[in-house]
């Protein structure tokens, strides 16, 4: 039977169909590219490869630096873990990255987890989740062990620039700019061909703190990084405007987290810490090599910041003034801010976490256009489990707002308004080293010999600051030596997260959930975690410190002129709180912080000169926010049984950035 045109149509249609189908199902069944997965809200990569099956292998990366003197330059461990399918298809991947002094000293997370080696010496297990659950979404994932540790060359310099170099040279290695080698000693060149070079940096505390300084170096390929918990200056982790915060210094960190054959030939490192970093609270060289603030025009790279705004170890000053640098920098910036102490966001929002870093390093590394870049900028914890967003941080409409302290009915218990006080109006308190905030906040309003508190009225109206604040004291001590303490206080009752608690706000439960792939000797099943909240009457939400002696230099102190008056402005770290309609807002001005900072070697009466003191504050809505919530005066809510008696603190010996656990 003769085949019509009209049918032969028909037939080259349905074969052009069948065709078309066979395609598509041929290529399903070949693993996607993350390259060409689309998710919820855009693209987003896919877990397609296996994890099982993932290349292992280790690289010793030569810093061009010889820190340890032995006559040869320094190599650092590199563990590296990447996807299979990529390198046999010739296709080239990025890089996420976490470089620590902890993955053999103290390990990582809130399970501490270490790395673990077989026989041969091969990595087995990598801490943490993102080699479980990146690598199947074709990342590659570096654990770099810093100079000084773990199977690295060198010494541990406590934030120098031979901690930096480790994780640099990586960077520059993955780039093909520096010499790897499969070996410590001697060894085969090892090139990274693998990669696109593109490199993300993470990690919490010091490893954070190190990435901040790898990206104040402005290394070509560093493409973001997320600093969690991280210092931004380690002058500023170890004092306040010349205020010990610890009763020791690097040495004693560096000693903790070095490797035992390091400390052996590292003596003279550790004494050029000890020389280099006096307690006196004097600003030195050493210091300024390890602040990355003023770097911040060097930064190329993307930033997405976390910090526990209750943070007591990587006090919140670090990421406030980090975060004011990188925007007048320019820089791409992004911002969580909890209510916790010292904790990874894993650990206290998890499943929205994960989803948010997926999303945001698909888009630096990979360049998908997955529209996080268009989100609101800062995500911030309210209360226990409750966020909100905003557009921008610290939100538009906030204003350096002056506020000035006024005489009360009592001695020590003042107003705090927009009115300046009259000349020669005054306050006085005296330095008990054995009492802090907690403390005076209890007793906001009586009378007690170590502090002066200034309080408003009961608001009208929600009044919420966002930003740094400042206070501006003239204070006249009766001896040559004074620290100050400024704290900021919410006076009414709350929920919040129980930072002061063990767990610095979250409660670890037995329950697990499971993030990526695993295999033997590498789960990526973590330990679930709740809010442990306190109800309280009262919240101290910003603090700030300072030694009086700092007042005609930041950078080094000298004797105070017993009667004479001396003015210095003291930073008060950043915050964003909101204090609610019906509460009071303090400002608490007293002497030792305790178990927060270390006391002068004095006990000074200070008398502070009312009319020439005054705080900045950021407010939402500036004045007119602060007049408003000032105008009546509504009922305060009865408070709840005080949880802040018996919370202070003696004065401890020195707490290091993840020393004896990841919180």
């Amino acid at each position: 039977m003769p085949i019509r045109v009209r049918d032969l149509h028909l037939m080259r249609v349905l074969l052009l169909v069948l065709s078309t189908v066979g395609a598509l199902l041929a290529a399903l069944l070949v693993p996607l590219s993350p390259a060409y997965a689309d998710g919820p809200g855009g693209e987003e990569s896919k877990p397609v490869h296996s994890y099982a099956d993932a290349i292992r292998e280790s690289v010793w990366v030569d810093t061009r630096i010889d820190g340890d003197g032995d006559g040869r330059t320094d190599r650092v461990a590199a563990d590296i873990i990447r996807p299979r399918e990529p390198a046999e298809q010739g296709r080239k991947i990025p890089v996420i990255m976490d470089a620590s002094p902890y993955y053999q000293c103290c390990g990582r997370g809130n399970e501490s987890q270490k790395k673990t080696y077989d026989a041969n010496g091969d990595v087995v297990q990598f801490p943490l989740y993102y080699d479980n659950y990146f690598v199947p979404r074709g990342y590659a994932f570096v654990a770099v062990d810093l100079a000084g540790t773990s199977r690295s060359d060198g010494c541990v310099d406590v934030g120098g620039r031979s901690d930096v170099q480790s994780a640099k040279a990586v960077v520059d290695w993955l780039n093909g700019r520096a010499r790897g080698y499969t070996a410590r000693t001697g060894g085969d060149r090892a090139e990274a061909d693998w990669t696109t070079g593109a490199t993300g940096m993470i990690g919490k505390s010091y490893d954070g703190t190190v990435a901040n300084g790898v990206a104040a170096t402005g290394v070509e390929g560093l493409k973001t990084i997320v600093p969690i918990g991280a210092i931004s200056s380690w002058y500023d982790y170890y004092f306040q405007q010349g205020a010990p915060l610890y009763d020791s210094g690097p040495d004693g960190l560096s000693d903790y987290v070095e490797s035992p054959e390091a400390r052996t030939r590292c003596a003279a490192v550790q004494q050029r810490l000890v020389d280099g970093a006096p307690r006196s609270g004097d600003r030195t060289p050493l210091w300024d090599e390890r602040d990355h603030v003023p770097d911040a025009d060097k930064v190329k790279a993307s930033v997405f910041l976390v910090h526990g705004m209750q943070d007591l170890n990587v006090r919140a000053k670090h990421f406030g003034q980090w975060w004011d640098a990188l925007g007048a920098a320019g820089v791409e910036r992004k911002i969580w801010l909890s209510q916790t102490g010292h904790v990874d966001p894993f650990d206290f929002r998890r499943e929205d976490w994960v989803r948010t870093l997926h999303r945001w390093f698909d888009h630096e590394l990979l360049g998908y256009d997955n529209g996080i870049d268009d989100e609101p900028m800062a995500d911030i914890e309210r209360a226990p489990d409750r966020w909100t967003t905003d557009k921008q941080w610290p939100p538009q409409g906030t204003d350096a707002v002056r506020l000035h302290p006024g005489k009360g009915d009592q001695a020590g218990v003042g107003t705090l308004g927009a009115r300046p006080a009259p000349a020669g109006d005054r306050e006085t308190f005296t330095d008990n080293p054995k009492r802090g905030e907690a403390d005076w906040a209890a007793e906001v309003d009586r009378s007690t010999p170590d502090k002066a508190s200034f309080v408003t009225r009961p608001l009208s109206a929600d009044l919420r600051l966002s930003g740094s604040s400042q206070i501006t004291v003239t204070a006249t001590p009766n001896a040559t030596s004074a620290h100050l303490s400024a704290v900021l206080v919410d006076l009414g009752p709350d929920t919040i997260r129980d930072y002061t608690a063990d767990g610095e706000g979250i409660n670890t439960l037995t329950e697990r959930t499971c993030w990526g792939a695993e295999r033997p000797g590498d789960s990526p099943c973590y330990r679930e975690t709740s809010a442990d909240t306190a109800d309280v009457d009262l919240t101290v939400f910003a603090r700030g410190w300072a030694d009086l002696g700092t007042y005609a230099d930041p950078d080094k102190g000298r004797p105070l002129t017993p009667g004479k008056p001396h003015t210095i402005t003291v930073d008060i770290a950043a915050a964003d709180h909101v204090v609610p309609k019906g509460h009071r807002l303090a400002l608490i001005v007293a002497g030792t912080d305790a178990g927060l900072i270390e006391p002068p070697a004095a006990t000074p009466k200070l008398t502070l000169d009312l009319a020439r003191t005054h705080a900045r504050l950021p407010l939402v809505g500036g004045t007119r926010a602060f007049a408003a919530a000032t105008d009546g005066a509504p009922q305060l809510t009865a408070p709840r049984e005080s949880r802040y008696e018996g919370l202070n603190r003696e004065p401890t010996a020195q707490r290091v950035p993840d020393a004896t656990s990841t919180h």
